[in-house]
């Protein structure tokens, strides 16, 4: 790896002299993998479940206002989906970044990245909120003409666009402590901020005392407070409690290789989650020619599947700065058996998911709605859906491991290979057959998708990481 650029490049490497954290004395070099995978990835995987949670209470509160209501959020949803691809991506780029720097021992250059990320963040929350503003209805009216589907749609997506730098800031400041090793904090605060939303839901969206019913509206209310609360805790932890990154805006300017290298792995991360809600919004439209029923039914199953995936890929927030420090440090066992460990955990919880699919569907499905229609279609929908659990874990798994050691394109091929190659164009053609054939499209591109995705982490384990050097670290 190239140094970054820059013109004071004498004072930049002695402030790395005295600032060095020394892998000898990072539990990511060298406290037991299976010790850090136990201890690493339950806060994570806590904050993630707890954030499905309070996404099915959303959605359990709007659906008890009206069916429509529960449209509505469904039809919002891409542009939701949206935001936490940036979200999420640019965090993932600023980790990834931020672990190999520690293990580099390049200290001074994982703050310039913290420094970065916090700026780009503010950035990508501008661009939504303009959204937000002038683009909000134009979206919703694309798949109805209803028009209190089309208002409350505009509500809720306008509200959750325009005060979206509560996330952008919570996300990254997460991703931030989580790069070295920190997985508790995070948890503590996006928990705090999920419970602070669960509470308000019902408080908004029916109304309290002084607090009038806002149906939608309320509960788009309830999340963005709940996400600027923990926001502004997050931010304190960051900027006023001591860790080995140091944030500091002093004499700050922005650094092309710096961006550069976050947005390596941020980039085709965004792309790769922004392809899914691409995909939603494809498929919403295939799905509407079914009635409002088919979209509905499309939508809690992102909710419900969330339960599943969400601790998945808090196992792999564990993961990924374990793989970047040590591929940083050149210690190709402790990535192998990170790895390892990781597969088994993950084939665990999507087996136990795809149980709960397959003999439960209409349990989960009167979560929300005993609608007949949605029952039906949504029984036969879970049950095949969830056939793609199993191998969508190892296909999360080995995307983590591309993350995290720079390699986010191979993610992104595998992400538009399996969503636009495949699902899309089999969803479109399966509809011309039945409803009950559009679900089948998933599995089918997921069987592809993990195959491409083990050939692409056995081309990157032959080219480079069977080369690195099981180094002592001195």
């Amino acid at each position: 790896m190239s140094d970054f650029n820059s013109t004071d490049e004498a004072i930049e490497e002695a402030a790395e002299e005295t600032m060095v954290d020394d892998p000898a004395k990072n539990k990511l070099g060298t406290q037991s993998v299976l010790r850090l995978i136990l201890t690493m990835s339950p806060p994570a995987m806590l904050s993630m479940f707890i954030t499905a949670m309070y996404n099915v209470v959303d959605s359990y509160y709007v659906a008890k206002v009206s069916d429509d209501a529960l449209a509505a959020v469904s039809l919002a949803a891409p542009i939701n989906f949206l935001m936490g691809a940036f979200c999420v991506g640019t965090g993932v780029g600023i980790a990834s970044v931020i672990s190999r720097r520690l293990g580099q021992k390049r200290v001074h250059d994982a703050n310039s990245t913290a420094t970065h990320g916090l700026i780009l963040a503010l950035i990508s929350a501008l661009a939504f909120a303009v959204f937000g503003i002038v683009g909000s209805r134009a979206f919703i009216s694309v798949f109805t003409d209803a028009p209190q589907i089309l208002a409350m749609g505009d509500s809720y997506l306008s509200i959750c666009c325009i005060f979206c730098f509560g996330i952008f800031i919570q996300v990254t400041c997460e991703k931030i402590l989580q790069s070295t090793g920190n997985m508790i904090m995070p948890m503590i605060v996006h928990i705090i901020g999920a419970v602070i939303n669960i509470v308000l839901d019902p408080l908004f969206i029916f109304g309290f005392w002084f607090i009038p019913a806002m149906g939608v509206t309320g509960a788009a209310i309830a999340t963005v407070i709940g996400q600027i609360a923990a926001m502004i805790i997050i931010l304190c932890v960051l900027l006023f409690r001591s860790h080995k990154i140091k944030i500091t805006f002093k004499g700050f300017r922005f650094h092309g290789k710096i961006i550069k290298d976050i947005y390596s792995v941020a980039f085709p991360t965004i792309v790769m989650q922004s392809i899914g809600s691409f995909l939603t919004m494809i498929m919403n439209g295939i799905l509407a020619g079914f009635g409002t029923a088919a979209y509905t039914v499309y939508g809690l199953y992102f909710r419900l599947q969330s339960f599943i995936f969400m601790p998945i890929f808090g196992m792999n927030q564990g993961l990924m700065p374990i793989i970047g420090f040590n591929y940083g440090a050149r210690n190709k066992k402790r990535i192998t058996d990170a790895l390892k460990y990781a597969v088994i955990f993950d084939f665990i919880f999507s087996l136990v998911g795809m149980a709960l699919f397959v003999f439960f569907p209409e349990q989960l499905l009167r979560i929300f709605t005993d609608s007949p229609e949605i029952i039906e279609i949504g029984t036969q929908a879970l049950r095949t859906i969830s056939l793609i659990f199993t191998p969508a874990a190892m296909s999360i798994v080995l995307s983590t491991v591309f993350q995290a050691v720079g390699k986010g394109f191979y993610s992104l091929l595998n992400s538009l290979m399996r969503q636009l190659l495949l699902i899309l164009p089999l969803a479109y053609i399966f509809s011309t057959i039945g409803l009950h054939m559009v679900w089948w499209a998933f599995p089918i591109a997921e069987v592809f998708s993990v195959a491409l995705s083990i050939f692409l982490f056995v081309r990157l384990y032959r080219k480079e990481i069977r080369h690195l050097e099981t180094a002592k670290i001195r």
